[in-house]
């Protein structure tokens, strides 16, 4: 679209893949992100659209790693002028048996790691006075979910830094926002048991699971002229489930 690139992290399957895929078609310059550099590149050969996209292999919870792709994408594009934080994942566990380093790893990917790219992008924005960055938190991090303590603080860690950043931001014309889904179907909710499924559903007035589109709508949305004027809001995309 001509004012630099997006960035999605966790690109190379479920939900940032879904993302991609929107971006790609709506005409978004893309910077993909994702640890398994091989994977990201045999997802990116799909994709469709009119802009062009770049891969970069990167593991969001090391700063030098974002610090210097950061770089890498800004030298590639000439700017940075969105950035989706994608990237997570879960390790669940019953919290008096929740190992150390397991609770450490979830933090250490899906909430340090949105800060690292967020400071990253954040100077490049404020410099240019524009700019849109879109968290992916999760409805857990409303609401709490017995047997997931660290994915559940978090998401509910990115709701809290999604406001304030907007609030450092703001003065520069840069939104930030969060999107919290709720059960998507992806690889990580495709081991859980046939009962436990058709309870979730249950609980979900749609009476429906999300896909990754029904995601990658609502950021696609936050990323147009029409989302403008909203900063620091967390919009829920659950099917009602939290209602």
């Amino acid at each position: 679209m001509g004012r630099g690139a997006v960035i999605v992290t966790g690109a190379n399957r479920g939900i940032g893949l879904a993302i991609a895929q929107k971006l790609a078609k709506m005409g978004f310059d893309l910077a993909l992100i994702a640890r398994d550099a091989q994977r990201l590149q045999e997802a990116a050969a799909g994709l469709e659209g009119n802009g062009r996209w770049e891969t970069y292999g990167c593991d969001v919870s090391d700063w030098e790693q974002v610090s210097t792709t950061t770089e890498q994408i800004k030298n590639t594009f000439g700017t940075v002028w969105g950035l989706v934080n994608n990237a997570g994942v879960t390790k669940d566990g019953l919290l008096v048996r929740m190992k150390p380093d397991e609770w450490q790893h979830v933090i250490d990917i899906n909430l340090t790691g949105t800060f690292y790219f967020t400071r990253a992008v954040a100077p490049l924005m404020m410099r240019q006075r524009e700019g849109r960055i879109i968290n992916i938190t999760s409805v857990i991090g409303l609401t709490g979910n017995a047997g997931q303590a660290n994915y559940a603080a978090s998401k509910a860690g990115i709701i809290a830094l999604t406001k304030s950043v907007a609030k450092e931001l703001g003065s520069r014309s840069v939104t930030v926002n969060a999107v919290a889904p709720g059960f998507i179907e992806t690889e990580m909710t495709a081991n859980l048991s046939d009962r436990v499924r058709e309870e979730m559903r249950q609980r979900i007035p749609l009476k429906r699971f999300g896909a990754g589109q029904d995601v990658a709508g609502v950021v696609s949305f936050l990323l147009s002229p029409e989302a403008a004027y909203i900063t620091g809001q967390t919009l829920v995309c659950d099917g009602g489930m939290v209602l």
